[in-house]
């Protein structure tokens, strides 16, 4: 087992101001993003069919075709503009059952799909050499219920590990680190989705939930180790780093293993939450160690009372 080597950070070379900078821009250009795209779509992220509604046709290889699920050239009939009239929301592998889930937005429907009747999508999927294995659609209503219920879960959760941090440490500074540092966790990955053209389903919606407990993980660790430190503060922060970095660039390593794997063989959820985890982490690294730490250093030296 290789061991990694946690560089030793030099923090008095540096004030509070410069380590707040970056993390907090970052955060900021987040905002921007998100608020962007709300103005622009009415939602902070573009959504899915589970959450907007819509059709969903499930496909596997036709008896008489020579097409192969899961090959580039089966994913590119599926991909070419000539095969459906409408053009799918979105096209996904699923290896178990070896057949793609394509995905229609409901306002690009043909009439009559409400009932069941998915009109000549069905027959042109089959043109191309598809058997349709499944239909199905969700109402906008429902889709709507259904996006009420996910994000109310992640505000949920957020709350309440809001309230279980001050609960355990009872001040006011280290407290909001730990919850300002989380709430960043979850705005860049959702800013970077929105970039990368990555929907908000509920696979990834549980991506986000993962984050927090990640985020909180390693902020509290660094908190621990500070306030009930028996060395000093920077020896503290080096001690909390040397496990807490070790653990996230680890999670990391396995986040972009999975993407990788997950991209060759066209599944994409797991490629979608495998990304957003990665950028999650990456941001708990800057936001523990640059943006926790300057609250803590100025929490510990400034003389705020306690």
């Amino acid at each position: 087992m290789v061991a990694i080597e946690v560089p030793e950070v030099e923090y008095t070379d540096y004030t509070n101001r410069q380590l707040i900078a970056i993390p907090l821009a970052i955060l900021a250009v987040a905002l921007v993003i998100l608020g962007g795209w709300y103005l622009a779509t009415g939602a902070p992220a573009d959504l899915g069919v589970e959450f907007t509604g819509g059709a969903e046709l499930r496909l596997s290889a036709s008896e008489t075709s020579d097409l192969e699920m899961g090959t580039p050239e089966a994913r590119a009939a599926l991909e070419d503009p000539n095969t459906f009239s409408i053009e799918p929301s979105s096209i996904q592998y699923a290896p178990g059952d070896e057949t793609y889930i394509v995905t229609f937005r409901p306002e690009d429907l043909p009439e009559g799909a409400g009932s069941g009747d998915f009109g000549d999508i069905a027959g042109e999927a089959e043109a191309a050499g598809f058997a349709v294995t499944g239909e199905d659609i969700v109402s906008a209503s429902f889709g709507s219920g259904v996006q009420t219920q996910a994000l109310g879960g992640v505000v949920i959760a957020f709350l309440g590990m809001s309230v279980l941090v001050f609960a355990m440490f009872r001040t006011f500074v280290p407290s909001i680190a730990v919850v300002i540092s989380a709430f960043s966790d979850i705005v860049i990955p959702v800013a970077v989705m929105n970039l990368l053209g990555i929907e908000m389903t509920l696979g990834t919606v549980a991506a986000l939930l993962m984050i927090i407990g990640y985020s909180v993980d390693s902020d509290i660790l660094l908190n621990n180790s500070v306030l009930r430190r028996t060395g000093g503060f920077y020896e503290s922060v080096q001690r909390a780093m040397r496990t807490g970095v070790t653990m996230t660039i680890t999670s990391i390593a396995a986040m972009i293993v999975m993407t990788i794997v997950a991209w060759v063989f066209g599944i994409d959820l797991l490629r979608d939450i495998g990304v957003i985890l990665a950028v999650g982490l990456c941001a708990d690294l800057m936001n523990t160690y640059l943006l926790n730490v300057s609250l803590l250093r100025w929490y510990s030296f400034e003389g705020v009372s306690r």
